[in-house]
């Protein structure tokens, strides 16, 4: 049960193969973000996260605590880059471990969907037109508020 912020590459086989062994369980989700090569109608060739890290660990370790509580996970791991990332390189990832595959993946969602609009992290883009900052998006506003109402589970 644990937080990383790294620059480095995301090894999943190696946080799956750290999760699975650290936490033994009947069932294990995971989700793995990766850089798009778009941005709406916008190429995107290159992104730059910035973070504020004693914040995000804050922020991602309450979250990790929260799913746990919520649905009884023996495993948890989130791994957060920062830095400059090419397109196709891994972003996030994030990985549960629970007695049933409902609460695994559901606590997999419920941390993606909260760490995208809690954690401390910026995006800029470089693409074709420039570079731009990333704005908060309406649909993941909405994704976070249903946890909090209740109405996902």
């Amino acid at each position: 049960m644990s937080v990383a912020l790294q620059s480095e590459a995301i090894d999943v086989a190696a946080e799956y193969a750290k999760l699975v062994r650290d936490s033994p369980g009947a069932a294990v989700a995971t989700f793995t973000g990766y850089v798009r090569d778009h941005s709406g109608q916008q190429s995107v060739t290159e992104l730059e996260l910035e973070h504020y890290p004693e914040m995000a660990l804050k922020v991602l370790e309450d979250l990790g605590q929260s799913a746990t509580e919520r649905f009884g996970l023996s495993g948890w791991r989130i791994v957060h880059r920062f830095g400059r990332l090419a397109v196709s390189e891994t972003i996030v990832w994030v990985g549960a471990v629970a007695d049933h595959r409902g609460e695994a993946i559901s606590a997999c969602e419920l941390m993606m969907d909260t760490l995208k609009t809690d954690a401390p992290f910026w995006k800029r883009e470089q693409g074709a037109a420039g570079e731009q900052w990333v704005a908060s998006r309406d649909s993941d506003s909405a994704r976070r508020a249903r946890w909090q109402s209740g109405e996902a589970q």
